[in-house]
């Protein structure tokens, strides 16, 4: 069982009308009757005790006049502390879903359409990779991930998790993305760019023209030199592309569908064909975009549970996953909420899958139900009521 250090709490005396109160504010309860105390709402608590303590003997109307001042910065700060978790929230997405495979389907294919590893499917499902799979079996299959920026309107792709997040209004759609090999050598560097970029135009059909350092690697390879491929069933880009400012970028379709959600391509962007032509329509002329490099995410999540994602370092560029992800961590101010045992499994598997590494099981976990309005409120009319 993993340790758990709790910092000392600061003790103040309090009167006994307060310690009808005090207590239960900010406190829960696991289901095997040990009580803990959150550090940060302890002391806070303790600043509440100290002012009420303050007035507790002093005439009725200044008392009154203290509590109305307490009770404006009181919600003053409540409401900050709302909308500054309301704006900072954390957006995760998929979770576990089941997939019926379809004719035809091999889990490299499954995985490009889920954006998911193949080999998670065959180890979440106890699965022979070597064996086929079965049309109409269900399979079990976790998407969740972190999301790495959210923005109004625009493209985000990270490369690290070779997803295109696609916002328009606020609302996200995801598709899973191939990406550059992770080469370089003396024909050219294969790695998909990062960088700020602008959609500069949309075209249906597309002709390939193709790069002379490709024209050299088929050369090479004794390939026969192409110069352009016309659209057509061989033709590399498939039948929609998009223009990216970022020299010698396309996001377009792909005659290779699995291919997708790998690191397959000469630095293109490669989506799956049903997904592009979706994508095609939606994405206007002068969307703006990024390409970004992220394979470890943290977040918060539902009932400020902490999750964590951690990607295989492809392009070699995190000097040091385990220590990146601690950074985060501490950055985020979430040291004192996890549990560094799954912290340390979760760097270790580089799944890419969104884990849950929070402190304390969520099912162990039982609140109390008591408003802390009601409490006040109960408290302040006992206490006075003899004063009227």
């Amino acid at each position: 069982m993993p340790l758990i250090y709790y910092k000392k709490p600061t003790i103040v005396k309090v009167s006994p009308h307060l310690a009808t109160i005090i207590p239960e504010l900010y406190t829960y309860q696991r289901k095997d009757g040990v009580v803990l105390s959150q550090p940060r709402s302890t002391e806070m608590l303790c600043q509440i005790s100290r002012f009420l303590i303050t007035v507790i003997d002093k005439p009725p109307q200044y008392v009154l006049i203290c509590i109305s001042l307490f009770m404006i910065i009181f919600f003053t700060l409540l409401f900050l502390s709302i909308a500054s978790n309301v704006f900072s929230a954390d957006m995760i997405i998929g979770g576990t879903t089941q997939y019926t495979v379809q004719k035809g389907d091999r889990l490299e294919l499954i995985g490009s359409k889920l954006g998911v590893y193949w080999k998670n499917i065959a180890k979440e499902n106890n699965l022979d990779p070597k064996v086929p799979c079965i049309p109409g079996q269900e399979l079990k299959v976790t998407t969740r991930r972190i999301v790495p920026r959210t923005i109004e309107d625009g493209i985000i792709i990270n490369i690290a998790d070779r997803t295109l997040y696609f916002f328009k209004k606020g609302k996200l759609t995801a598709y899973p993305v191939g990406l550059g090999l992770p080469v370089e050598n003396d024909f050219g560097d294969w790695r998909t760019p990062t960088g700020k970029f602008v959609i500069m135009g949309k075209r249906k059909d597309p002709v390939w023209t193709v790069p002379d350092s490709i024209q050299l690697e088929m050369a090479f390879n004794g390939k026969p030199v192409e110069e352009a491929v016309p659209p057509g069933p061989k033709n590399p880009l498939g039948k929609y592309a998009l223009v990216t400012s970022i020299p010698g970028v396309l996001i377009h379709g792909t005659i290779w569908p699995t291919s997708v959600y790998r690191y397959r391509s000469h630095g293109c962007i490669r989506v799956l064909p049903e997904n592009m032509e979706k994508l095609f329509e939606e994405v206007e002329k002068g969307t703006k975009g990024e390409i970004i490099y992220e394979p470890v995410k943290v977040a918060t999540g539902e009932n400020e549970r902490v999750y964590l994602e951690v990607r295989t370092d492809t392009y070699k560029r995190v000097a040091s996953l385990r220590k990146h992800a601690w950074k985060l961590i501490e950055e985020r101010g979430l040291t004192n909420k996890i549990d560094i045992y799954k912290v340390e499994q979760v760097i270790k598997d580089e799944s890419g899958i969104a884990e849950d590494v929070s402190l304390y099981p969520k099912e162990k976990l039982v609140f109390y139900k008591k408003p802390i309005f009601q409490k006040f409120y109960g408290f302040f009319k006992s206490r006075f009521k003899g004063d009227t």
